[in-house]
């Protein structure tokens, strides 16, 4: 018998993805000028960015499947909106645009993750 329990599954990877993601993002964000106009858009991205995997994580959590689905939408749509804000933050000077690169292709990565797994837990079949 061929018991792999040390494979991660996708929830796994998910949790781990996003709770890195999160720590880079403190990280890039911890480097950013204190000007005024950084402010908003790293208190918004910081929210958002933060709030995809504290959703995974509620979604473990949930007492139903449409509950479990409810967090797993939050989560996509954190990450749709962090990846607006980061998009906007590497347009403004003084930022290290390769990091915010980097942010912006795992949050697109997480993205596409949680919109699969969206799709299975819905049952619905792509065409």
């Amino acid at each position: 018998m061929n018991n792999d329990s040390s494979k991660p599954n996708n929830k796994s990877i998910l949790k781990h993805r996003s709770f890195t993601f999160s720590k880079q993002l403190l990280k890039v964000v911890a480097l950013l000028p204190n000007k005024k106009i950084y402010w908003v858009i790293t208190d918004q991205l910081l929210r958002s960015g933060t709030s995809i995997g504290a959703n995974i994580i509620e979604a473990q959590a949930a007492s139903s499947k449409k509950d479990f689905i409810k967090f797993f939408q939050i989560a996509l749509k954190s990450a749709n909106e962090t990846e607006y804000w980061l998009n906007l933050l590497k347009n403004l000077p003084e930022v290290n645009k390769q990091d915010i690169d980097n942010l912006i292709n795992e949050v697109q990565e997480l993205s596409k993750m949680l919109a699969a797994s969206l799709i299975t837990l819905k049952g619905k079949r792509l065409i």
